[in-house]
């Protein structure tokens, strides 16, 4: 989606920060052998991921939904020295392309990938998380939220992606569209949750920031 008009979009990418030669590898290989690759943070929403968390200078991250790894790659870069990375994964077929790209960057020893249902997954990790990343199925965007809004530190930041939805957001709902109906849900929650604070930019698919209090 382009919410400025397209030649405006390209300066803006032009005169941001590159894409790290892995990153491009890694989106070549992710349309060359992966099904459904604009599910790939591109360049321009990679660098934005990248910058938050650089200025978080996160301990710990959790992610949910890895795809082909590089939203967690963008993440790493702005991880502690000691501080490691969890993402989770229900596709068991992307496992071993995410590892070799994990670990032809600095962070491979960092990121630790967890293959399943990360409603199970979340509530059996026994720490805290600086920044959370929410990239999954949309349905399940207010449960993940409800499972680690107490596994966030105060000032701590939660990242959802997709929360434009396409536009659908403010477009007559369709009864049977289940997914614009638990985006919108999951909007609600955030701007109603005394918890925290959001905001919503107009980057790619939409992407919120939230602080817990």
């Amino acid at each position: 989606m382009h919410f400025i008009p397209e030649k405006l979009d390209d300066y803006v990418v032009a005169h941001s920060e590159n894409e790290p030669e892995l990153l491009q590898q890694l989106t070549r290989e992710t349309f060359q052998k992966i099904l459904q690759p604009r599910m790939s943070s591109g360049p321009y929403q990679g660098r934005v991921l990248s910058m938050i968390s650089k200025l978080i200078n996160p301990k710990n991250i959790l992610e949910i939904g890895t795809f082909t790894g590089y939203s967690t790659l963008c993440l790493a870069e702005g991880l502690q020295r000691e501080g490691t990375i969890d993402t989770i994964d229900i596709n068991e077929e992307l496992i071993d392309f995410q590892r070799k790209f994990f670990d032809k960057s600095i962070y491979g020893t960092q990121i630790f990938q967890h293959l399943g249902n990360a409603l199970e997954i979340i509530p059996k990790f026994n720490k805290t998380f600086d920044l959370v990343f929410i990239d999954a199925d949309k349905d399940n965007y207010v449960n993940y939220f409800n499972l680690i809004i107490n596994k966030l530190k105060t000032g701590g930041i939660i990242l959802s992606d997709n929360v434009l939805w396409s536009g659908k957001v403010i477009e007559v709902l369709d009864p049977k569209d289940k997914m614009t109906k638990a985006v919108l849900e999951y909007n609600s929650l955030l701007k109603e949750d005394s918890r925290i604070e959001t905001v919503v930019l107009p980057i790619r698919d939409g992407l919120t920031i939230s602080r817990k209090f």
